[in-house]
């Protein structure tokens, strides 16, 4: 046992450090999100989405499949600066489900000179082609 232990806190420490490169790239793109978005940039802030008839957003009004349909209602939701405001996001939990997927949930705020509008949100992230994206999508 005693010669296991090493290998065991090698292997946990490893696990770890993937994990947190893995949770520092997800932040990341909702740091790109974010930038996108308060500089008027649907189409930029939509880069973080998985580009695939089978994106699934829930919202208000119920579950919505589809990137362009994601990107189509947020245009529509969203027509102008003023409608989009300033977004900021409070993360409240990024956890890793397995090596492909993570799970984060948090909450939106927009400042906004119209008025101001915040929610939650929860998001299913999984590695594409080396790459997260958002996959799923509920936001609130």
């Amino acid at each position: 046992m005693k010669k296991l232990l090493p290998l065991l806190l090698l292997l946990l420490a490893l696990g770890s450090a993937a994990q947190s490169k893995d949770e520092a790239a997800i932040r990341r793109l909702l740091t790109m999100q974010t930038k996108a978005w308060n500089h008027g940039d649907i189409a930029g802030f939509m880069q973080t989405y998985w580009k695939s008839d089978s994106l699934m957003f829930i919202g208000k009004n119920g579950i919505k499949w589809g990137w362009q349909t994601t990107l189509d209602n947020y245009r529509k939701g969203y027509p102008d600066k003023t409608a989009m405001g300033k977004l900021s996001f409070d993360i409240l939990q990024v956890k890793r489900l397995s090596p492909d997927y993570y799970y984060v949930v948090g909450k939106w705020m927009l400042a906004r000179t119209i008025g101001d509008l915040s929610g939650h949100y929860d998001l299913l992230l999984r590695r594409i082609k080396g790459e997260w994206k958002i996959v799923a999508d509920h936001s609130s």
